[in-house]
């Protein structure tokens, strides 16, 4: 069956927009889909919270698998969030709490032989502080035996100023619930056992007790920082408070935050960056094989931030003047041409997750001289480049001031890649 855009987005179609708007008008709308988002975010972190509490009090397979499927659908609304990043100081600032990858994943538990040890880019790659209630640190003996969010935020995330000692977030929680993914790029997400939180005799892994304690702590960090980001774009919020304060600052923000992550960050380090070296390794969501989500709902996210709209989880629409009906009066054509080509993007994406949803994993895609698993993935690389583009067409047709967008050197400088 060949995808439509409908089918793409498992949604019915916009209808027209008005064919103008002003400058404030669109700014509200982009900031009150920007509190939606956060808030849909927080909702699934507070049933993903709820899942790990049955999983530590009552473990068992199926309290594992549900705990999965609850990590799963908080990845919707956060993923169309991203979108807010790179023109939001606020949101920047803060993301790396949250979603920052990659991870060392022997910072927090135990892993494979293979992974290796210490190294002089990370001298804590496996530290494993849920079997170590006490270690030293930057020289500094830290008392980690009771496993808190303050522990997470405070002592142990980007230890020693090491990005990759990633111990907060989706990822690590991800991290706790999948365990390693040790696949490569044949079939297969990470494969922790239920007893890895299993009491007594029945516990695997070692310190059952202190890897719940480790999985509740940080996943009651995630929803105390989404509590507060999405605090920040209520009425009153410092987020939409500063977007506000000047309208042309505000369209640059949006327009920064789309061509950012569409360029430098999805089509390069998140997806051509893998391409290059054929490393599953650069997944976004390497445990649970769920990248293709994860690259889809980002891209869906610059799109409905265009078109000033977002269906929320409950099936509600949260929409008004967009940054579509601005360019629309600036320039018809421009406005035309950049909608399509968000278009065109969702389509390649969706056939990228359809792939993957029918057993091509996007790690398999990833592996050396797979032909069909680089088209897939450098089709939307190619749609987001091209996108960019026309974003930037946009940026003129407004009369923004000129916007540097973040870059890769994947997409930018290719030989860097291998230096």
């Amino acid at each position: 069956m060949k995808l439509t855009l409908a089918t793409a987005l498992g949604t019915t179609l916009l209808t027209a927009l008005p064919a103008f708007a002003d400058k404030a008008a669109v700014l509200d709308n982009y900031a009150d889909i920007a509190q939606a988002k956060y808030e849909d975010s927080l909702t699934t972190a507070n049933a993903l919270l709820a899942a790990v509490n049955t999983l530590i009090d009552s473990p068992s397979a199926e309290a594992l698998e549900t705990a999965k499927a609850a990590w799963l659908n908080s990845r919707v609304p956060y993923q169309q969030s991203e979108v807010y990043r790179f023109g939001n100081a606020i949101v920047d600032d803060w993301e790396g709490k949250v979603n920052a990858w990659p991870l060392d994943e022997g910072l927090i538990d135990y892993v494979d032989a293979s992974y290796g040890g210490p190294s002089d880019e990370n001298e804590y790659a496996v530290l494993n502080v849920i079997a170590n209630p006490s270690f030293t640190l930057s020289g500094e003996t830290v008392d980690a035996a009771e496993i808190t969010p303050e522990l997470l935020e405070g002592a142990m995330h980007e230890a020693d100023g090491v990005e990759a000692n990633v111990a907060t977030g989706y990822h690590a929680i991800e991290f706790l619930l999948w365990g390693q993914d040790l696949n490569g790029t044949a079939p297969g997400a990470g494969a922790r056992p239920w007893t890895d939180y299993a009491m007594g005799d029945a516990c695997t892994g070692g310190n059952c007790d202190r890897r719940g304690d480790y999985l509740k702590a940080a996943t009651e960090l995630l929803v105390s920082d989404l509590t507060w980001m999405a605090a920040q774009w209520q009425e009153g919020g410092d987020a939409r408070t500063q977007l506000l304060a000047d309208e042309n600052a505000g369209l640059a923000a949006i327009l920064t935050g789309m061509g950012s992550l569409s360029y430098g960050e999805q089509a390069g380090e998140r997806m051509k960056l893998g391409v290059m070296l054929n490393d599953p390794e650069e997944e976004h969501d390497c445990f649970a094989d769920n990248t293709h989500n994860s690259h889809f709902y980002d891209a869906m996210g610059i799109r409905n931030v265009y078109l000033g709209s977002y269906t929320r989880i409950d099936g509600t629409i949260v929409s008004g003047e967009s940054l579509s009906s601005l360019v629309a009066a600036a320039d018809a054509g421009v406005d035309a041409e950049l909608t399509d080509k968000l278009n065109a993007t969702m389509l390649e994406m969706a056939e990228m997750k359809a792939a993957a949803e029918a057993g091509f994993s996007y790690d398999m895609m990833l592996e050396q001289g797979n032909e069909a698993g680089e088209a897939l993935i450098m089709g939307a690389v190619n749609a987001l480049v091209d996108q960019t583009k026309s974003i930037e067409r946009a940026v003129a047709a407004l009369g923004v001031d000129a916007i540097e967008f973040e870059g890769s050197d994947s997409l930018d400088n290719p030989d860097a890649v291998f230096q």
